[in-house]
């Protein structure tokens, strides 16, 4: 058990002791920041400002430090995901081979921002900076699965897919 008090759990959520078992195992130590964030997030599938200020008391560590953890690593999410989500990889091999052309036609076409999802709560478009896989740039991923070599094309039919039968 920690030295310092701990805040009150944030509700009466059963997900919390999940949270709370991350950083008991830790012993509520500042270096179990990120692990417990991605509990968080797994657990209820974004972070939301309570978590994220809930953590940071937690573990006693700033809260800025917190956020920028949170806004560093592409997995965290500050918002609930859409049904279906499309990350176009923005690293430098897939720039250059026309991820800024598929990053326009998508949001073109789904008429919202990285980092939004649409408002029927079915597609979420998101931005890496890299996801590792240069030799098959430009890259995405559709729900997770790496998809290289990507075409305008082929990334609309997926998004219209997505859009029409679900």
């Amino acid at each position: 058990m920690p030295a310092y008090p701990m805040p009150a759990l944030p509700s009466d959520d059963k997900r919390w002791k999940i949270v709370n078992g991350t950083m008991r195992r830790h012993g509520y130590t500042r270096s179990a920041l990120i692990e417990t964030l991605h509990t968080v997030q797994s657990s209820f599938g974004f972070l939301d400002d309570d978590a994220i200020r809930f953590v940071s008391k937690s573990l006693h560590v700033p809260l800025s430090q917190a956020y920028g953890v949170v806004t560093f690593y592409n997995h965290f999410s500050l918002k609930p995901a859409g049904k279906h989500t499309c990350t176009i990889c923005t690293g430098t091999a897939c720039y250059i081979k026309g991820a800024d052309k598929l990053l326009a036609t998508a949001t073109k076409m789904l008429k919202i921002k990285s980092g939004e999802t649409t408002p029927d709560g079915n597609i979420s478009l998101m931005t890496a900076r890299c996801v590792g896989a240069c030799g098959r740039a430009p890259v995405i991923l559709e729900d997770g699965e790496l998809v290289g070599l990507v075409e305008t094309a082929t990334m609309v039919d997926q998004l219209e897919r997505w859009a029409l039968h679900d």
